[in-house]
């Protein structure tokens, strides 16, 4: 199912302004350092979080299926933004040290092919770093009815939910919360 109205292309040349982009201190204490290593920003927009990135890996793409965002990303240094979905990702098996995927996963149309395709394009040995809402705080929930009431096509999942969608896949999982955001952590 096709979204008619575009959001985030309408959004993008206002969305840093709308969605301040404050250094990510906990997503940055979750992802390994990679000198010599590429790191994807899965549904990655703007660009707005792998912008801190930097020092963590060698290089970063970022992949959305917003040209309008992916073109203020393109403004930022250091990051190659690919146009593509995440069902559907673009990259041989295995090429990523690291993914991230920061409040993106809700936004998905089908969250178990987004999953499929996030751990097929993980190395062995590379970690998955998904951090959404906590659906169950105040904060979450506000953002779950405005998505709702700007016709999005969020479905918010529960860090448990997230975790389920890689059930059949080898390696750890475990998530951490703060208040209002939860993280999911996959290590291949």
């Amino acid at each position: 199912m096709k979204n008619k109205l575009d959001h985030f292309g309408l959004l993008a040349p206002f969305y840093e302004t709308f969605i301040h982009p404050g250094d990510p201190q906990k997503l940055k204490s979750l992802v390994p350092n990679m000198p010599q290593g590429i790191l994807l920003d899965a549904g990655g927009g703007t660009g707005r979080v792998s912008q801190f990135l930097h020092e963590k890996a060698a290089q970063i793409i970022i992949a959305d299926e917003s040209f309008d965002m992916l073109r203020q990303a393109k403004k930022k240094e250091g990051i190659q933004p690919v146009r593509s979905r995440t069902e559907h990702l673009p990259f041989r098996d295995g090429l990523f040290d690291c993914i991230i995927m920061v409040d993106a996963l809700h936004h998905v149309v089908n969250q178990l092919a987004t999953a499929s395709e996030l751990w097929r394009v993980l190395k062995p040995g590379g970690r998955l770093l998904i951090e959404e809402p906590n659906f169950d705080s105040l904060r979450g929930k506000f953002i779950a009815f405005a998505e709702k009431l700007a016709l999005m096509r969020s479905h918010f999942l529960s860090p448990e939910q997230i975790i389920a969608l890689f059930d059949n896949k080898s390696g750890n999982r475990r998530f951490e919360m703060e208040d209002t955001l939860a993280w999911i952590i996959v290590d291949k």
